[in-house]
């Protein structure tokens, strides 16, 4: 049994939102210490702008592997 493609999209969704954070407070730490110092603002575009490369990314994939599979 395949998943649906609104479950893909669910679960991509819910991957993402998680990785955003993730993201979002890693770039906070880790830009500084490369010397990048962007307003808060900035960080969340940053972030919110790889958010939608990565939901494709994983949407795609996800429909590749449930085609493969069946």
């Amino acid at each position: 049994m395949s998943q649906s493609r609104a479950h893909s999209f669910l679960e991509a969704c819910v991957n993402i939102a998680i990785g955003f954070g993730v993201a979002l407070g890693a770039q906070l730490v880790i830009f500084p210490w490369f010397g990048i110092h962007i307003p808060f603002e900035q960080d969340l575009a940053i972030g919110g702008l790889f958010t939608v490369v990565s939901l494709v990314r994983s949407y795609l994939i996800r429909r590749l592997f449930n085609w493969w599979h069946a």
